[in-house]
């Protein structure tokens, strides 16, 4: 399993990426679609809405199961990916670049809270289990 060292990480299996104006991207992680399987429904929150980190904000749903999507921080869902809607196995074929949506914060500091990739792979591996 592989989990980019340049990205943050929820205990809810979904991966930030923090972008050069501020606003931080979301997706789900390797090892969350290796537990789904074949992804074939993504639904992202639209462009507007207001989230509070560990808020449910989208859902996602393969041929095994149906997952919620959590808000890995606080603040205004600035984008989605709306090409996931006709493609949304595009997250199987590339967890780390079918980002999900993305957020402006409200509190960066919120993002230090965020686990790093040997902590979230630790994580990771005992969910095997």
């Amino acid at each position: 399993m592989t989990s980019p060292q340049d990205l943050k990480y929820t205990d809810s299996h979904e991966w930030v990426r923090q972008e050069p104006d501020g606003s931080v991207t979301v997706g789900i992680t390797d090892h969350a679609q290796n537990q789904l399987g074949d992804v074939v429904f993504v639904e992202s929150p639209p462009a507007g809405r207001q989230v509070k980190k560990g808020e449910e904000c989208g859902v996602i749903e393969s041929v095994k199961a149906a997952a919620d999507i959590y808000a890995p921080v606080s603040g205004e869902i600035v984008a989605a990916n709306a090409d996931l809607a006709d493609a949304p196995e595009k997250i199987n074929q590339d967890p780390y670049g079918a980002w999900m949506f993305r957020i402006k914060p409200s509190d960066p500091a919120e993002l230090s809270a965020l686990l790093d990739s040997a902590a979230y792979e630790k994580i990771a591996e005992a969910d095997k289990h």
